[in-house]
């Protein structure tokens, strides 16, 4: 490159170099490597700085090398990945969980009063408001919320009781094993004795 090439290529550096970070920095989000996009740019735009005719198209050509250069850190980036022996868990969300919750809330909801029903359901599923619920079914807005408070405190009470159940049968479950293994341990016993 001659003399008068180098000189150019300088003074537009120290011209544009506060623009061209500028448009580094909305490329990639840390400030240090946009510090190094532009400079890695600016090298290669410096070798081929005789080629570009019209000068005043250099911020185009410069900003293309950003995002080429980005691309390509991009596509060159290191994932973490570590081989192991054996695959993780992973915890994929098939929504069975979601599906059980729907399940369960559904039937909990048949403990409830035709009228407690559709207050609740109004309201919470189909998200009305409490005068939509009210003219929706014929009721003042005040019988709504205290329909819906003592359709709430129903359902809360028969979920507390399906689990305080659970938890028991759970634990009889658990008791299961262990009376099974003393019994066996006794007939062990009787038979070593004999």
């Amino acid at each position: 490159m001659a003399q008068g090439e180098v000189l150019g290529f300088e003074e537009y550096v120290r011209t544009r170099q506060d623009a061209l970070l500028r448009s580094a920095r909305r490329l990639v989000p840390d400030p240090v490597d946009a510090q190094d996009l532009l400079q890695t740019a600016l090298a290669r735009t410096y070798r081929r700085w005789d080629g570009i005719a019209d000068k005043s198209l250099a911020d185009a050509y410069l900003r293309r090398v950003m995002i080429n250069t980005r691309t390509e850190w991009w596509r060159a980036r290191k994932l973490d990945e570590v081989p192991t022996e054996q695959l993780p868990d992973a915890s994929i969300d098939d929504g069975s969980e979601q599906r059980a919750d729907r399940a369960l809330l559904m039937d909990v909801l048949g403990v409830l009063a035709p009228k407690q029903r559709s207050v609740v359901v109004l309201r919470h599923w189909e998200q009305m408001s409490t005068e939509e619920t009210a003219a929706a079914l014929g009721m003042s807005a005040g019988t709504v919320k205290s329909t819906l408070h003592r359709a709430l405190a129903r359902l809360r009470q028969e979920l507390e009781d399906r689990a305080a159940h659970s938890r028991e049968a759970e634990g009889v479950l658990a008791r299961i094993p262990a009376q099974r293994d003393r019994r066996h341990d006794g007939r062990e016993r009787e038979r070593c004795a004999a």
